[in-house]
């Protein structure tokens, strides 16, 4: 994987995928955003690689939207350039569909600054953690715009209905600890070294699992937040009458009976 504004890196089952447009301080544009949704994509498909860990070489994790790159390209206040925007604008919302449909977990390791489109794109991810200096801001109401890279849609079911409507009407900054007690992350870290120490552990822990069922519990609790209890049920229901003949599920019981930690291949 060859990329520009991000980096990729696996070590055992665990990839780190990081955000690297320094200068800009990782605003997202549609290079960034393309690059971040090849990435997931590729790493989401390597049998290698059970969890992601999702960072910022940056002093911040991101700062939002690259506006100026954004509507310099190929919008010029036209009625057909208008109707058109929305297709040119694809791979920002193509990267938060990416992180949210990816088969692996995705866990987000935020440190400083997270907005705009930042919270979007931690928004898609499975579980976030952050540092003690973070901070984070649904911007766009502050700056004539609606939000509309999926977060109004996500945050409602982390941080329930109050806490997203209230993000989303005063636009203010959140400090990481009432982030916290909003529930939209899940612990808080004192620096960035302890952070991402803690991110990787939490992704060893989740790779040490069976692959397959952490991605069928995935795809279940993804599909689950939009249907009935019923639906949701039926699904996992459907992956477990695979999942019962897998070798992963054998490798278990034998693990079980012999009294030693289960190795799993993914099969």
């Amino acid at each position: 994987m060859d990329f520009e504004h991000v980096k990729v890196s696996v070590d055992g089952n665990v990839a780190v995928l990081t955000l690297a447009r320094l200068k800009s301080l990782n605003a997202l544009n549609l290079a960034l955003a393309g690059e971040m949704a090849a990435a997931v994509g590729e790493l989401g498909a390597r049998e290698d690689v059970r969890a992601i860990v999702l960072k910022s070489d940056a002093r911040v994790f991101s700062v939002g939207l690259d506006l100026k790159d954004i509507l310099s390209d190929g919008f010029d206040g036209s009625a057909r350039s208008a109707l058109h925007f929305p297709d040119r604008l694809r791979a920002l919302f193509d990267c938060c569909d990416a992180l949210e449909t990816c088969p692996k977990p995705v866990i987000a390791a935020v440190n400083g600054m997270c907005i705009g489109g930042g919270l979007d794109i931690i928004c898609a991810c499975d579980i976030r953690l952050c540092t003690e200096d973070a901070a984070f801001s649904l911007r766009e109401a502050a700056i004539g715009l609606v939000a509309d890279m999926g977060v109004l849609q996500r945050l409602p079911l982390i941080v329930g209905q109050g806490f997203a409507r209230e993000m989303a009407y005063t636009a203010r900054h959140y400090t990481a600890r009432e982030a916290e007690r909003m529930g939209l992350v899940n612990a808080v870290y004192p620096g960035r070294e302890e952070m991402e120490s803690g991110a990787l552990k939490l992704a060893r822990e989740i790779a040490g699992n069976a692959p397959l069922a952490v991605s069928a519990t995935k795809e279940v609790l993804n599909f689950s937040r939009y249907v009935d209890v019923e639906k949701g049920m039926e699904l996992a229901i459907s992956r477990n009458m695979v999942l019962l003949n897998s070798q992963d599920m054998g490798e278990a019981v034998s693990a079980f009976l012999e009294k030693r930690n289960p190795v799993f291949q993914g099969k």
